[in-house]
This record gives structure tokens, C-alpha cells and sequence, in this order.
């Protein structure tokens, strides 16, 4: 029996997937990020060792294994996907090796073949789709400091702002403030401001802030549901480009990341906003993860 592997390299973790050739998945488990952008390159290498080590203990030595797919972030550029292809094969694997965007494995477990749309709202946020006639398009994913409206850092960036602006009178009172402070074990303004601009502080602590907003809204807190409003008409600013370019505006458009998933106003008001200007789409729950979006891509390769 002969093996695929899909992997899904997410900020701060990564999830594998493990499949026989005849597409029956056998295990799966979670190990260490692979992602470069934020995890040193000694971490990595140790993750990647590891999931090997674990893979090969499954299946009975890496021999055994056809493809491994692996989906990642910034894999774009050829450098990073070098350095991926270097360390497996350093680990001992010498099979085929795919390297994709996880925007890419994403789809295609969302939608359990290569074409569709998926719109992901985790930490960032990014919209990618691909027609029947292979033709794709992307919206989005070009990081905290210029993009990212609708994410999880975007979410937790306004709820800090909220507070500081309701803390000086701009708005009115929030509970925002008070949830913010009980999830930072803070109490005033000033730590705030402290936590923010610490040089330990970074994106995902921003963003794992981002599911207070959901408490806030089922207070009935009007800035809290402004906000909600706000992620959802910027996130089907990201749709409705892919929609449009790729004709695609009668198509399944699958919804993923924590903040579609996770807060029901947004997604709610998403929906409503995507069903008034595009009354035949259907927006959707993914139908497998990433990374059995993965290991299907390398099943497909290694039948090629």
C-alpha cells in the first residue's frame, strides 16, 4: 500500500492529513508552525523532523509515501519554497514534494475539487477562487499593515480603538471595555496602550481578541455591532471582485477562519450582503479542511 500526505501550515500550528492510495484517510494529527514568516528557522526544522518522524511511525517509513502536498503561507516566493522542499528532504523524504499557497489546499478541501471560491477570514484575510475553465483569481491576503479589513487582527485592532476612544469620550460607553480588560487582566487605558506597543506583542495577540467581539454583540453593544457590520461589508468587498472576474456570480462560495465561523453577526450580515447583489450565490461551510484539501491535491499528483 502506497501513501499520500496533505499538510496545512497555519500561523501556529500545522495539521497533516495522511491518506492510502486509494483516497481512504487513515490518520491525522497537529504538530509545530512551518510558516517562516513568523517561526524561526531551528523551530521549523524541528517541526517538520517531528512530523516526519510521526508520519513515517504510521505508515510504516517514508518509502511508503507518494506525495507529500504541503500548503503555506508566502510559499510565493521561490526562496521559502525552496527552504521547505530543502528541510523535508533533509528530514529523509525522498518522494514528490507539491508546494502550494494554503489558500489553494484550502480550496479544494473547502469544495472537495479545484474549483470554486473560498473566502477565509482568520488572523488576515484573503478571497480566491478558480472557474471550470481554470482561470483564478485573489483578493486580499497583503498583510496587517496595508490590508486585512474583516480578519481577526482587523477585529481586535477596533476593539482596542473602541476602548480608547470611549475612555476620552469620542463614543459612548462600550462593554467593550470591560471585556477587553478582563481577557488582558488589565484595568486602565494606559496598560493598554502598554500592551499594544510592546515590542513582544504581535499580530496574533491582537487577533485573539477578535471573539470578544461576538460577547459585545450579545451584550447588544452598539459599537460592537457597528464593528460586526463593518468586517462583513469588508470581507464581501473581497467576494464580489472574484465573483465578477472569474463569471462566477451563480457559484458556491465557501466561508472560512474563525471569524466567519466563529461570530454568527458577521457572518449573518455577510450573507444578507452577498444574497442582495448576487442572488444566486450560495454561501457555505467548507466541506473538509485544508489539509485533506491537501492530501487530495497530492493524491491527484501522484495519479498524474
Amino acid at each position: 500500500m502506497k501513501y499520500a500526505v496533505g499538510m496545512d501550515g497555519g500561523g501556529t500550528k500545522t495539521e497533516v492529513v495522511i491518506a492510502d492510495e486509494r483516497g481512504n484517510f487513515v490518520h491525522s494529527f497537529t504538530s509545530g508552525a512551518i510558516n517562516y514568516n513568523g517561526t524561526d528557522e531551528e523551530s521549523v526544522r524541528r517541526n517538520f523532523q517531528e512530523m516526519m518522524d510521526q508520519i513515517a511511525h504510521t505508515i510504516g517509513g517514508l518509502h511508503r509515501c507518494q506525495c507529500i502536498c504541503i500548503g503555506a503561507a508566502g510559499v510565493s516566493n521561490p526562496a521559502v519554497a525552496e527552504r521547505i522542499r530543502s528541510v523535508v528532504k533533509e528530514c529523509g523524504y525522498m518522494g514528490d514534494i507539491l508546494i502550494t499557497g494554503d489558500h489553494e489546499t484550502a480550496l479544494y478541501g473547502a469544495h472537495g475539487k479545484p474549483d470554486g471560491i473560498i473566502l477565509i477570514a482568520g488572523t488576515g484575510s484573503v478571497c480566491f477562487g478558480r472557474n471550470a475553465s481554470g482561470e483564478t483569481h485573489r483578493t486580499g491576503g497583503f498583510g496587517y499593515l496595508i490590508d486585512g479589513e474583516g480578519s481577526g487582527y482587523s477585529i481586535g485592532r477596533d476593539l482596542l480603538s473602541a476602548v480608547v476612544r470611549a475612555s476620552d469620550g469620542r463614543i459612548p460607553p462600550t462593554v467593550i471595555t470591560e471585556l477587553v480588560y478582563d481577557r488582558l487582566r488589565i484595568d486602565s487605558v494606559a496598560k493598554i496602550i502598554r500592551f499594544v506597543y510592546d515590542k513582544h506583542t504581535n499580530k496574533k495577540d491582537i487577533a485573539a481578541l477578535a471573539p470578544i467581539l461576538t460577547e459585545a454583540c450579545l451584550k447588544g453593544d452598539q459599537e460592537a455591532l457597528r464593528i460586526a457590520a463593518k468586517s462583513a461589508k469588508a470581507l464581501a468587498e473581497l467576494a464580489g471582485p472574484v465573483l465578477n472576474r472569474l463569471s462566477m456570480q451563480d457559484g458556491d462560495i465557501a466561508m472560512a477562519g474563525s471569524v466567519l465561523l466563529k461570530n454568527a453577526y458577521i457572518q449573518d450580515e455577510f450573507v444578507s450582503i452577498m444574497k442582495a447583489a448576487y442572488p444566486e450565490v450560495r454561501c457555505i461551510t467548507p466541506k473538509q479542511s485544508a489539509a485533506a484539501g491537501a492530501v487530495m491535491m497530492a493524491l491527484e499528483h501522484a495519479a498524474e
